[in-house]
């Protein structure tokens, strides 16, 4: 796991040629192997990543005010579980220009900041997906036990 760090080498007229993009994906993880079973009954507690480019970022806490924003190996952060993926949708900037979106990003998500019911890696998620495509992360993500089965099923995807 890797901090994400600023870096003024990358600049924003670096473009993607305008023709492709990039899928990005909401990596889910139980918290708990009790999840395992919670699952099944519409409950649960999640970590989430975002992973595009064949990285995965997600904001974790420490004592520290510089960025708990971090970069991993997708789908495999460590602590937790992976369960599944969520495709997001698509963004059409560059490699660079993303990693300039995520490092700009970064500074609002301090690891001293992190609280676990109120500013959490799923916030991280929700507001890198709002940015992005201007819809949320899945409901059942996003709220701590909250029950599946009384999401709204237009929540399952943010495309």
């Amino acid at each position: 796991m890797q901090l994400l760090q600023l870096n003024s080498s990358v600049t924003k007229g670096q473009s993607n040629g305008g023709n492709n993009r990039a899928l990005l994906y909401l990596n889910v993880y139980d918290l708990t192997p009790i999840n395992k079973f919670l699952y099944w009954l519409g409950l649960g507690v999640f970590h989430s990543g975002i992973e595009v480019y064949g990285s995965e970022y997600g904001f974790g806490a420490h004592e520290y005010p510089t960025t708990g924003v971090f970069e991993v190996e997708p789908r495999s952060c460590p602590g937790f579980i992976f369960r599944r993926s969520v495709l997001l949708g698509s963004t059409d900037m560059s490699r660079s220009e993303f990693r300039l979106f995520m490092e700009e990003l970064s500074q609002k998500y301090r690891g001293d900041t992190y609280h676990l019911v109120a500013r959490n890696c799923n916030h991280f998620t929700d507001d890198v997906c709002m940015q992005l495509t201007g819809k949320h992360i899945p409901g059942f993500v996003l709220q701590l036990f909250t029950s599946r089965k009384h999401s709204d099923s237009s929540s399952l995807a943010c495309s």
